[in-house]
C-alpha cells in the first residue's frame, strides 16, 4: 500500500498545493449531451479538464476513458448514475482535450504509473478521500494502479478487460502473444517507430478509426462520434504522451524517473483487493474475452466476472446499461 506521504515522495510536492480547484472552463466549451458541466483543476503537474454531474453530496464515481476515445464514451453512463444519486466525475487524460500540462519541462510520460497518479491527484485537488473506480483502456488501467496501490481510495473498481496492470517484467517482453493479438495490438510496435510518430502526427483521425473498427467489429460509430473523438487529439502533448504509452509499454523508451518506485512495486502485479466487477466485451477485437479465470488470482478481494454480447473493446460506449450495472453491482459487493 502507498502512503500519501511515499505518494507525495515519487511524484513531487503532490496535490496539496493544488488550486484552482473546481473552477468551471470556458462557456464556449459546452458539455456534450449528459456528462454535466466541465470544469478546470490543478495537480502538481497537470490542469485536469473534466466534466462533473450531480449532486454535490452524493458518492462519487470517476469515470476513465480509453485511447483513442474520449469522455464521450460516457454520454449514456452518466445521467443513469447521476438519476441514482452519484456525483459523477469524467476527466481528459493527460494528452487529451483541455488537459495540459502546468511546465514545459514536465516529462510527457504514458506509462501506467503515471496514469495511475493523475487519479490520486485529481482526488487529492477536489478533497475525494474515496471513490469508485469504473474504467476501460488507459482510463481502466491507471484506476486498476490506483486501486492496487491506494486501496483505501477505492470503495469499488469496475474494470473492462479484467486486471490491467501491465507485467512489464524484461524477461516477458519479448514473449509472443497469439498471432490474432498480435495483428490486433498493431500499433503497439508501429508506435515505437519514427515512422509510427510521423503517422500519427500526420493521421490522428484516420489511425483512430482503424482502431475503433478493428478494436470494435460490431460497433456501428458515425462519423460525428469520431469527429468528436478526434477533435480532442489537437492536444499539444497527444502525440509525446501516446507515443509514450506504447514505447514505454514495449520496453523501448525509459519512463519518467520520478514514477520509478511506483513502477518497481507494479513489476510485481499487485493484487486488487477492493469489490470489483470486469467485464469482457464478446466482440472485442483487441483483447478476446474470456471467463475470468485468467486473471482471478489478480482478485483478493469480492470480484464478478461478465461477458457482454455485441460489446467490443470501447464498452461503455457500445453498452452504456451494461456498464451502469456493473458500477451498481460493484457499489454492492462486500
Amino acid at each position: 500500500m502507498i502512503t500519501r506521504r511515499t505518494f507525495g515522495k515519487a511524484v513531487g510536492a503532490g496535490a496539496a498545493a493544488a488550486s484552482m480547484t473546481g473552477v468551471p472552463a470556458s462557456a464556449t466549451a459546452p458539455a456534450p449531451r449528459g456528462l454535466g458541466q466541465l470544469k478546470k483543476v490543478r495537480t502538481d503537474l497537470l490542469e485536469i479538464a473534466y466534466y462533473e454531474a450531480g449532486p454535490a453530496t452524493g458518492p462519487v464515481v470517476l469515470l476513465g476513458h480509453g485511447w483513442p476515445y474520449s469522455p464521450y464514451a460516457f454520454d449514456q453512463v452518466v445521467p443513469e448514475l447521476v438519476r441514482r444519486g452519484y456525483r459523477v466525475l469524467t476527466p481528459y487524460l493527460r494528452g487529451h482535450g483541455q488537459t495540459v500540462f502546468l511546465s514545459a519541462d514536465t516529462f510527457r510520460s504514458g506509462q501506467q504509473a503515471a496514469l495511475g497518479s493523475d487519479w490520486i491527484a485529481f482526488m487529492d485537488a477536489l478533497q475525494i478521500p474515496r471513490a469508485i473506480f469504473a474504467g476501460y483502456d488507459w482510463g481502466g488501467r491507471g484506476l486498476c494502479v490506483a486501486a492496487a496501490l491506494w486501496p483505501e481510495r477505492c470503495a469499488a473498481l469496475v474494470s473492462v478487460n479484467s486486471y490491467l496492470v501491465q507485467n512489464l517484467d524484461p524477461k516477458l517482453a519479448s514473449n509472443p502473444v497469439a498471432p490474432a493479438i498480435e495483428a490486433a495490438q498493431w500499433y503497439f510496435d508501429y508506435f515505437t517507430t519514427e515512422r509510427g510518430k510521423r503517422g500519427l502526427t500526420q493521421n490522428r483521425k484516420e489511425i483512430a478509426r482503424v482502431v475503433w473498427t478493428k478494436n470494435s467489429p460490431t460497433w456501428h460509430y458515425t462519423e460525428a462520434d469520431l469527429d468528436r473523438a478526434a477533435a480532442l487529439m489537437t492536444n499539444p502533448d497527444y502525440v509525446a504522451v501516446v507515443l509514450h504509452v506504447y514505447r514505454h509499454r514495449r520496453l523501448t523508451e525509459p519512463g519518467d524517473p520520478r514514477y520509478d518506485d511506483l513502477e518497481a512495486l507494479l513489476r510485481k502485479q499487485p493484487p486488487i483487493a477492493v469489490p470489483t466487477v470486469t467485464l469482457d466485451g464478446k466482440d472485442d477485437g483487441n483483447f478476446p474475452w474470456t471467463d475470468g479465470t485468467p486473471s482471478a488470482a489478480r482478485f483478493t478481494g469480492p470480484r464478478v466476472h461478465h461477458v457482454v454480447p455485441g460489446a467490443g473493446h470501447n464498452l461503455p460506449q457500445e453498452k452504456p446499461h451494461a456498464f451502469v450495472r456493473a458500477v451498481f453491482e460493484a457499489a454492492r459487493l462486500h
